[in-house]
């Protein structure tokens, strides 16, 4: 059996704020876009990897005691976003903190052997970026 990765969500507040980071800032292409009433997901992913989307959606699938909990989780930053790879690393921390995105983490070399840094996308998920070391 051979899995791999095809979708990924990240719960978003504003998810034309959030295409803006992603498509804007990180370089990611814009896929799909649909909304219905109130709700939209867009899909989002790297050019490199057409096969693999990230799907930044402000629908939360629950009770409402549920979608409340999910708000403030959001609304915190305590959820995780997604991990990406660059060749570039300080470039793309250099647009990142350029284009205002909060910074959690400088470029930093990681004792596991990667160089990366963290920012919270504009809803604060914690989005972390690394660079692999050369092989």
């Amino acid at each position: 059996m051979n899995l791999s990765l095809s979708t990924c969500f990240v719960l978003v507040h504003d998810p034309d704020a959030a295409l803006g980071f992603y498509r804007d800032v990180l370089g990611l292409e814009l896929r799909n876009d649909v909304a219905r009433e109130e709700f939209r997901w867009i899909t989002v992913g790297a050019a490199s990897q057409p096969e693999v989307g990230v799907v930044l959606t402000n629908y939360l699938n629950g009770s409402p005691a549920d979608n409340d909990a999910l708000e403030a989780l959001i609304a915190k930053g305590a959820l995780n976003g997604v991990h990406f790879h660059s060749d570039d690393l300080d470039a793309t921390f250099a647009k990142a903190r350029d284009a205002g995105a909060e910074i959690v983490q400088e470029p930093t070399d990681q004792p596991w052997g990667t160089r990366d840094f963290a920012v919270r996308d504009p809803s604060g998920n914690l989005v972390r970026i690394d660079q692999p070391p050369a092989s």
